[in-house]
């Protein structure tokens, strides 16, 4: 394949020329493109430009942050462009239009002041002198990957795959093309010194298809977030319709009053800080969620649990001790040392209540052992009633998995409170009323007898011989 120069169109290439210094910009030849200039010494070479023919140097700077710019801050292989249209802005600084017209090379500096002017030469660019299917083909496959690019690519408008698919010269189909897909400043300056049409369009197909590898992923990630924004707006909108056929059959205010009665019952409950945070988003959440939900069963026993536990519900008072005994000799017949450790711990306690302490993390417990018929569950309703408090019994026996005592998670399905909680719920008790276990050291089953007051413990087991 034989390659030969491509003719100058434009005429002859000046010996010198003004060079304007360009940041992220590179002019292509036989491109129209806008310019902004403002730098001082660039104002003044558009101001000295005269004649009809304003021919001007264009190179990009090696460093775009930089200002003042020499020889060797450029790259020398530029563009000479033809200044087409110039307007001048209140604020100083210029806008022009510039057509390009032939690749040159900066050769050496002719005078840096009030501009860069520098000795220009003509860089020859190949085109193949013979339409070849080599040729023809490459052109094909660089058209049909920008038309692709541009149906993709949002920012680029549909025009410009037909008028890409118009140009029959394959150097002018590089430099277009490559104006206007997304390639760095390096990339384009690549372009632009390449020497052959052919080398220029496979550089850029390696471009075009990267760019369309990630258009294609941005679409698909695209359709799949549309696509669940989709099905969540549908949701909606059912909800909606949902809403609007119970308001009609009369069944959405009945839901409404109970919600409103629920969070009336939160608010009177008293309860703790945080317990009344996680009420409120719980309730935030059942409002959200359709009444025909299973969780929707799952939150409403939750709260209608927690609004029933007597947050700030106590009995009795002071501790009488004399009071005490008298009611324990009453209800009991001898057990006179069972009393006597009874009426001990019920002093401490009447100490304790004197002096003003609270803390209730190390008392100790009272535990009855015995056989079934003695007396161990009455003597706990006597304390009760010696105390002024309610009376809860809560048995143990046969109970073999600590859920049934703390209750279960609320992820398994008809998950429900422990027996300490349904116990507490069904009693008027004072607050933080402490759950203990205890197991006796003569058997494996069990049961408690329980005070809010204080916790007694009894054991049905029988002495075995």
């Amino acid at each position: 394949m034989s390659e030969a120069p491509a003719p100058n169109l434009e005429g002859a290439v000046p010996s010198h020329l003004p060079v304007l210094p360009l940041k992220s910009t590179v002019v292509f030849p036989r491109i129209f493109i806008p310019l902004s200039v403002g730098r001082k010494k660039s104002l003044q070479l558009l101001e000295d430009l005269a004649g009809v023919e304003r021919h001007i140097a264009v190179a990009t700077q090696l460093d775009e942050t930089a200002e003042d710019v020499n020889f060797k801050d450029l790259h020398h292989v530029g563009t000479m462009v033809r200044v087409q249209h110039l307007l001048k802005l209140p604020d100083g600084t210029v806008q022009l239009a510039v057509l390009g017209l032939r690749r040159i090379r900066l050769t050496e500096v002719k005078s840096e002041e009030p501009y860069l002017t520098c000795a220009v030469e003509m860089h020859p660019e190949f085109s193949e002198d013979v339409l070849t299917i080599e040729r023809e083909a490459l052109m094909r496959r660089a058209i049909a990957s920008f038309q692709q690019l541009v149906s993709l690519a949002p920012h680029l408008p549909a025009e410009l795959a037909g008028a890409a698919g118009a140009i029959d010269d394959p150097l002018h189909l590089a430099y277009y093309i490559a104006n206007h897909i997304r390639l760095t400043t390096e990339q384009r300056q690549e372009v632009l010194e390449l020497d052959s049409a052919k080398a220029k369009l496979e550089k850029l197909l390696g471009h075009m298809s990267h760019e369309l590898e990630v258009l294609e992923l941005g679409r698909k990630i695209q359709s799949q977030a549309e696509e669940q924004m989709g099905k969540a707006q549908r949701e909606y909108f059912l909800r909606e319709q949902l809403k609007a056929i119970q308001r009609e059959l009369g069944e959405l205010d009945t839901e409404h009053a109970e919600l409103s009665e629920l969070r009336e019952r939160i608010e009177k409950a008293g309860l703790p800080p945080e317990a009344k945070r996680e009420a409120d988003r719980e309730i935030a959440r059942l409002e959200r969620i359709p009444s025909a939900s299973p969780e929707s069963s799952v939150i409403r026993t939750y709260l209608e649990l927690i609004v029933s536990l007597p947050w700030n519900a106590s009995t009795g008072g002071e501790v009488d001790v004399k009071k005490a005994r008298g009611i324990l000799d009453a209800d009991h017949y001898d057990l006179d040392k069972v009393k006597q450790r009874i009426v001990e711990h019920l002093a401490v306690r009447r100490l304790k209540q004197v002096r003003g302490s609270t803390d209730r993390g190390r008392e100790p417990i009272l535990c009855f052992v015995g056989p079934p018929g003695v007396g161990k569950t009455s003597l706990g309703q006597s304390i009760a009633r010696a105390m002024g408090r309610k009376f809860a019994r809560a048995s143990l026996g046969g109970v073999h998995d600590e859920a049934e005592i703390r209750g279960h998670r609320r992820t398994y399905i008809g998950a429900m409170p422990g027996r300490s909680c349904s116990t507490r719920s069904t009693r008027s008790a004072p607050t933080g009323a402490a759950i203990r276990r205890r197991r006796c050291s003569r058997c494996s089953t069990r049961s408690r007898t329980r005070t809010f007051a204080t916790t007694t413990w009894t054991c049905r087991s029988t002495f075995r011989r």
